[in-house]
């Protein structure tokens, strides 16, 4: 029965993973449909062409009819982007919620200032108040502090490695959560280069079959095929772009996590090593 709580947090985490499983499955083609909507309703609006007809040329200038002439490769991209756009928001929220409800550093510090006037409970309390992923880990440390501080069989190397092992466990239990989706965010950054390529050799093969009508340039052909070679490799270089992005600045925020977690475990390790030397 000592084991019990150990199912229901494997159960807790599972059906996290599967709710984020889930939310991937959903959001992934419900955003190219959208890219696809932005491409035809929005990029290709009569205004954006010459005479209202979107089979004619955009306006001078016009960026939005520029960019329907990209053809349907662009409106994939689109989705792409708004891919990366709402895995990056989900990830700063999850993030957000497992630092805890006030700063993260400011709650170390009164975890460590706790720790090193060996105010066990007074930690634990913070733990509550803060909440999260960070403090999850921590409370885990902490109680293990208590049990083993209670057990006279054990002596200090043992339950330093046994302090130590519950701050490992805790954290494998709490980390894979923050790192879920994060997958698919660096896996745009190489796929949304390569359907730009895609659609920059569809261009080109567009403008070189103008250049081969009727032994004379089609000008009207070459200039749309260039243009749709070039929307669709700045179309492309900006989804890796803000996908490279997100995805650096979401490792950065979780390498601080980590970072905190290590910080406070060893803390805990070296209270317990200095109260029972």
């Amino acid at each position: 029965m000592a084991n019990a709580p150990k199912p229901t947090t494997v159960k807790k985490e599972t059906s996290s993973s599967s709710a984020s499983n889930v939310f991937a499955t959903l959001v992934i083609p419900i955003c190219i449909a959208l890219g696809f909507a932005v491409w035809y309703f929005v990029f290709g609006a009569a205004d954006n062409f010459i005479d209202g007809d979107r089979d004619k040329l955009p306006l001078p200038g016009n960026y939005l009819g520029t960019a329907f002439k990209g053809g349907f490769v662009v409106a994939i991209l689109v989705g792409l982007l708004l891919v990366v756009i709402v895995f990056s928001i989900e990830r700063f929220i999850v993030i957000g919620k497992a630092s805890g409800k006030s700063s993260l550093d400011t709650f170390i510090v009164k975890v460590k200032g706790f720790l090193n006037s060996g105010n066990i409970e007074a930690a634990k309390a913070e733990c509550d108040k803060q909440q999260g992923s960070v403090a999850n880990v921590i409370k885990s440390g902490l109680k293990k502090y208590s049990e083993v501080e209670a057990d006279p069989n054990m002596d200090v190397e043992q339950s330093i490695v046994a302090i130590q092992k519950e701050v490992e466990e805790a954290t494998a239990l709490e980390m894979p959560m923050l790192e879920q989706n994060l997958t698919i965010i660096a896996t745009l950054v190489s796929i949304g280069t390569l359907i730009g390529l895609l659609g920059t050799v569809k261009g080109m093969i567009t403008a070189f079959a103008g250049l081969a009508n009727s032994g004379a340039p089609d000008q009207s052909a070459l200039a749309v095929g260039i243009s749709e070679a070039l929307i669709n490799t700045m179309t492309g270089i900006l989804v890796s772009t803000v996908a490279i992005i997100m995805y650096n600045v979401l490792t950065s925020k979780i390498d601080k996590l980590t970072y905190a977690i290590d910080e406070a475990g060893f803390s805990i390790v070296q209270t317990y090593a200095s109260s029972h030397k």
